[in-house]
C-alpha cells in the first residue's frame, strides 16, 4: 500500500465507510458463487482509490467505485471464465474517457441494446463528462450524463474482444491475442456543440460499420 492509498483510506468518513460497506454487500450478492467477500472489498477499495486521486465531489466516490468495481469483477468473471455469453465486448479507450470513447460507448448500447457489451476508459481520466459531448449525445437521443471518466484495468482490457483506441497513443495497452483498432478522430475537448457534431456522427459510422463486422444487429 503506497503512502497516498493509506492516506486516502484514512481520509474516508463514516458516512462513506458505511455507503463502502453497503456496496460490498451487493456486490457481494451480485457475484456469489464467482468472487468472495475478500475479492470484491479487494476490487471495491481499490477502485475507491482511484477515483480519491481525482477532484471528484466526495460524495459520489462510493457509487462511483462500486460501479467501476461491478464492471472490473464481470470483467474478471469474462477472463476467467466463470461468464461467457456469447455478446461481444467492446472497450473504447482514449485519453480522458471524457468525450470520443464515451460518445461511442453511447452509440453501442443504443444501437446494440444487450446484444453488445460496451466498456471505455481513459489513460489520463478527467473529472466529468465533456458536457458538449453530453449535448451532442442528447440530439440524438442518447444520455451519457451518467457516465464518468474512468481509468482501464488489465482484466478490463483482457476480457475485451475488441479494443478500438482513439488518441491515447502509446499509452495504450496492448494484449496479445486481441483485436486491436485504431480510431483517428478529432478530440471534442475545448470544442462547443457545432465542432463537435461532426466527431459524433464520424464515431456512429464507425460503431455502424464495427457492430456489423461483428455480426450485431444494429437498430437504425
Amino acid at each position: 500500500m503506497t503512502d497516498t492509498t493509506a492516506h486516502f483510506h484514512q481520509e474516508i468518513t463514516l458516512d462513506q465507510q458505511v455507503a463502502l460497506h453497503t456496496a460490498a454487500a451487493r456486490l457481494t450478492e451480485e457475484f456469489d458463487g464467482s468472487y468472495g467477500t475478500e475479492t470484491i472489498e479487494r476490487f471495491l477499495h481499490s477502485s475507491y482509490d482511484q477515483f480519491a486521486t481525482a477532484a471528484s465531489v466526495p460524495n459520489y466516490l462510493p457509487l462511483l467505485a462500486e460501479r467501476f468495481a461491478r464492471q472490473r469483477l464481470r470483467a474478471l468473471a469474462r477472463v476467467e471464465g466463470h461468464h461467457r455469453d456469447g455478446r461481444p465486448v467492446v472497450l473504447f479507450l482514449c485519453t480522458h474517457n471524457a468525450g470520443r470513447s464515451q460518445m461511442a460507448l453511447g452509440f453501442v448500447a443504443h444501437l446494440a441494446g444487450d446484444r453488445a457489451i460496451a466498456w471505455s476508459g481513459g489513460s489520463d481520466p478527467g473529472i466529468e463528462i465533456n458536457p458538449a459531448a453530453v449535448a451532442a449525445m442528447a440530439e440524438r437521443g442518447i444520455d451519457i450524463s451518467e457516465e464518468f471518466p474512468k481509468p482501464w484495468t488489465d482484466e478490463v482490457v483482457r476480457a475485451a474482444d475488441v479494443v478500438v483506441t482513439m488518441g491515447c497513443g502509446d499509452a495504450c495497452p496492448v494484449f496479445p491475442g486481441t483485436r486491436y483498432e485504431d480510431w483517428t478522430v478529432a478530440d471534442p475537448a475545448g470544442r462547443d456543440l457545432t465542432g463537435v457534431r461532426p466527431i459524433r456522427d464520424e464515431i456512429e459510422r464507425r460503431v455502424r460499420r464495427l457492430l456489423d463486422e461483428l455480426n450485431v444487429p444494429a437498430t437504425r
